[in-house]
């Protein structure tokens, strides 16, 4: 064999493994046809969170005009996308080099399998013990006349100005995540939403204050709604739906969700199941052929498709290629956040799964920004829901804040190691803190020992 380990894709979902492997003296190669690190690293994630900053400085400071806070501040998303840029561009340069460093080799091109221990590439031939796939997920587009008109999240993600009216299709996370900047930008938004509401999977109270928000900003939201054309006009791309309804904007952004990248890579020749949601993988995340993984979301599975879910696979394959009699895979408890204005996060058992369920769980619902004003930003909307079982451990939590993610992060690991008041009055936290308050309010509801 050429390599001990070859992976298909350099994101998140295959990085991490390889850098375990080559590091356990493994030889390694990582094929990649597009830029290093993958979608999370160049087209969603990073780049979005490079962009986020400013407009989630810009909330905050909304939130104190009631005392006194006049702030005329604008946002240039010319500099903020200039820096972006730089910013991404910086890892194309690190990116290679540190994988070369750890003596991993790069192949530059598209990886197709051929049979069980060889990969092509070009006219290339490459042969591993271990075949890892994780090319990961791109943009999904509604099949409807006109599709060639709207664009996806990579394509928001580097405009060189904001559109003046963004049309989304789709109010789920990443439509709603970018309604926030353009909303706040003081840009015009109008949601075509197939569903009743926004973000199915999130609490139904918290997601009810973004659209509230996002009304106030000038958004328009239409539920149940299907879209039937997209066209070009003198004044811009309509919209149209079913009933005749329509609006024009200057972007149209698909926001319908995401679709694995299973095509072209020789699946169906080896017989490796895949459906329209991804391979087919056994709790080793093992294909039909025993030697192929597949990592990431690329993955037919019901674990979120997130990039730290994505980061746990690739270093679980990497210590199972070592360690062939060892575990199956486990999940811990896995945050998740919607990163609108403000955010909307939740971890392990859900609000609607604890309201279901009232003989198995209590919940325990906070309005944390009327309660603890003092030490949270006058975010005066934020809530806290924390979700108990019936012996008193923590299983769950859900919250709306511009804080949600640091609380989740804090919340997760008590969840998950089933920490008791008795484990937290063993610690002590810095104060005044929103941490802090979530130390002392949880050592009163945890079981005591």
């Amino acid at each position: 064999m050429n390599y001990d380990v070859i992976f298909i894709g350099s994101g998140h979902a295959n990085n991490h493994g390889a850098r375990l492997l080559a590091a356990a003296g493994k030889k390694v190669a990582m094929i990649e046809a597009d830029k290093f690190g993958g979608v999370c690293t160049n087209y969603g994630c990073d780049a979005k969170i490079l962009l986020d900053g400013p407009f989630e400085y810009l909330d905050g400071l909304n939130n104190y005009q009631d005392l006194g806070l006049k702030a005329d501040v604008k946002i240039d998303w010319a500099a903020m996308m200039a820096h972006k840029r730089k910013t991404l561009a910086g890892f194309q340069e690190v990116f290679p080099s540190m994988f070369k460093s750890l003596g991993i080799d790069i192949i530059n091109g598209r990886g197709r399998l051929v049979d069980n221990h060889t990969v092509a590439v070009g006219d290339q031939h490459y042969t591993a013990d271990y075949i890892i796939i994780g090319t990961g997920a791109r943009n999904a587009k509604l099949n409807i006349p006109g599709k060639e008109f709207t664009q996806g999240s990579a394509e928001f993600l580097d405009l060189d100005a904001l559109p003046e009216h963004m049309i989304v299709i789709g109010a789920g996370i990443i439509g709603m995540e970018f309604a926030s900047m353009a909303l706040l930008a003081g840009k015009q938004v109008t949601f075509f939403e197939y569903a009743n509401r926004p973000l199915l999977a999130y609490p139904e109270k918290y997601v009810q204050k973004i659209v509230t928000k996002f009304e106030a900003q000038g958004a328009v939201f239409y539920f149940g709604q299907a879209i039937s054309q997209v066209e070009k006009v003198d004044s811009g791309l309509r919209v149209t739906i079913a009933e005749g309804l329509s609006a024009t904007g200057d972007f149209v952004l698909d926001a319908t969700g995401r679709i694995p990248n299973i095509e072209n890579l020789g699946l169906e020749n080896l017989g490796i199941e895949a459906s329209p949601r991804g391979i087919k993988v056994d709790d080793h995340m093992r294909t039909a052929i025993p030697n192929i993984y597949a990592s990431g979301d690329v993955v037919d599975k019901t674990i979120p498709k997130l990039t730290p879910t994505a980061e746990f696979e690739s270093n679980y394959i990497g210590r199972d290629i070592l360690n062939p009699n060892g575990p199956s895979i486990s999940y811990p408890v896995i945050p998740n956040l919607v990163f609108t204005l403000p955010r909307i996060g939740q971890v392990g058992v859900t609000i609607d799964e604890a309201k279901a369920h009232p003989d198995q769980y209590k919940l325990v619902e906070i309005p944390w920004g009327e309660q603890h004003d003092w030490v949270n930003n006058h975010e005066l909307d934020a809530e806290l829901a924390l979700i108990f079982d019936r012996e008193d451990y923590l299983v769950g939590a859900a919250a709306i804040s511009s804080q949600a993610g640091t609380w989740l992060d804090w919340l997760t690991p008590i969840i998950e190691k089933k920490m008791t008041a008795k484990d937290l009055g063993n610690m002590i936290m810095s104060f005044p803190t929103q941490t802090y308050m979530l130390w002392s309010t949880l050592t009163s509801l945890l079981r005591a020992h």
